[in-house]
């Protein structure tokens, strides 16, 4: 009789680790799953800010080549607008392949800060100028140009807030040993480098 005990104890203790093992598998797909979901939601999220920043980066060269009929003597800062306008095209790109990667979004943040350092120097000229302010295709462009300016600082809120809700689940116990086991990196928030970003630049015409 005793090792048909033994041998059913040891069934039940066979079995009871079985059942523990498919509950904690079960859990922690259920983790990796809700990770995946998160991380897709930040992915999402930069895909609208995208958008906007190609719009942006389409609407500059417009304006460079109204700007350049009026301000001849200005190249250099029509240059650097340009110059501003290409490193953050690239940027864009990096960050676009790879959303939420620290370097990556540096790099975007600290592009976008020299277009609006390079947008607001040339707004800030063009008020010599009486005839480029009274253009109504300056004025319809910097008028698209600040409204893509508002939205890409909605769609940035957006990502930002959906990377703190993934960073957040990411590093919570348990979900930080699936995160780490799993590969699920830290997501780098989008912040630019400029504190004028913060505000559409603006010219009174």
């Amino acid at each position: 009789m005793l090792p048909v005990f033994a041998l059913s104890t040891a069934v039940g203790v066979l079995i009871g680790l079985v059942v523990l093992f498919v509950l904690g598998l079960m859990f922690g797909v259920g983790i990796y799953n809700s990770l995946v979901a998160l991380r897709n939601r930040y992915k999402n999220a930069f895909s609208q800010i995208d958008v906007q920043l190609k719009r942006r980066y389409d609407l500059i060269p417009n304006l460079v080549e109204v700007a350049k009929g009026y301000m001849s003597h200005e190249r250099e800062t029509l240059e650097a607008v340009v110059k501003a306008r290409n490193l953050a095209v690239t940027a864009q790109q990096k960050a676009a392949a790879s959303p939420g990667d620290a370097a990556a979004m540096s790099g975007l943040g600290a592009a976008e800060g020299q277009v609006s350092g390079a947008l607001g120097r040339l707004f800030a000229l063009a008020e010599s100028y009486p005839d480029l302010k009274a253009n109504t295709n300056m004025l319809a462009l910097q008028e698209e140009l600040t409204s893509t300016e508002n939205k890409v600082a909605f769609a940035r809120q957006a990502f930002n807030d959906a990377v703190m809700s993934y960073n957040t689940q990411r590093e919570v116990f348990p979900n930080s040993l699936v995160a780490g086991f799993a590969g699920f990196a830290p997501a780098q928030l989008f912040e630019i480098d400029s504190p004028k970003e913060r505000e559409a630049p603006k010219v009174k015409f």
